[in-house]
C-alpha cells in the first residue's frame, strides 16, 4: 500500500480499513446505513475525512457492548452537524444506554437460571418448559400456532408472568 502523508486530511477506503481494522465491506455497509460518510473523487473513489477513524471506534465499541446499529445511528444523529463524538458525547450516550444494558443483563441472567433448571430434565414439554414456553404464556393464549403468530417475549425483552 502506498505510504500516506500524515498531514493528509482525507483517506482512501483501503487506508481507513487498514487504520481502523474494519473490513472494506463493513465500511461500505456503515456508509449505506448512514453511520459514516465519504465524498467521491472525480474518478468515483471514496475519500474519508480523517475523523472517520474516531467515529468508527465509537461504532465498534458501541457494538461490542451490544448496542444495535439503529440506536448507534440515532445517537450519532444527535450530534451537531454530524461531528465526531467527543469524550463528553460518549459519557452522555453511554449513560442513556445503561438502562437498556441493565435490562439485557437481567434477561440473560434469567435465561441462564432457566437453562440451569432445565439441564438434565430432557422433557422439553411445550406446556411446562421455561425455555420454550416461559410462564406458560402460550397456553394462556389459547389453541393454535402461537409461536408462529406472535413472540411470547414482549417488546421490552423480558417475558411477563401470567398469574395462575
Amino acid at each position: 500500500m502506498a505510504s500516506i502523508s500524515w498531514k493528509s486530511k482525507e483517506l482512501s477506503v483501503g487506508q481507513v480499513a487498514e487504520r481502523s481494522g474494519v473490513a472494506v465491506s463493513a465500511l461500505h455497509f456503515y456508509e449505506r446505513q448512514g453511520l459514516i460518510s465519504s465524498r467521491r473523487t472525480a474518478g468515483n473513489q471514496r475519500r474519508y475525512h480523517r475523523d472517520v477513524l474516531r467515529r468508527l471506534a465509537f461504532i465498534r465499541v458501541s457494538q461490542r457492548v451490544g448496542i444495535p446499529l439503529s440506536r448507534i445511528r440515532a445517537a450519532l444523529a444527535t450530534l451537531p452537524e454530524g461531528r465526531t463524538p467527543t469524550r463528553e458525547d460518549w459519557a452522555r450516550l453511554s449513560r442513556a444506554w445503561r438502562g437498556d444494558l441493565d435490562a439485557r443483563i437481567l434477561q440473560l441472567q434469567r435465561l441462564r437460571d432457566d437453562l440451569t433448571d432445565c439441564i438434565g430434565c430432557g422433557c422439553l414439554s411445550l406446556e411446562h418448559c421455561v425455555l420454550s414456553n416461559p410462564y406458560d404464556v402460550l397456553g394462556s393464549e389459547g389453541p393454535g400456532p402461537r409461536r408462529l403468530l406472535v413472540s411470547p417475549m414482549p417488546e421490552g425483552g423480558a417475558a411477563e408472568s401470567v398469574e395462575e
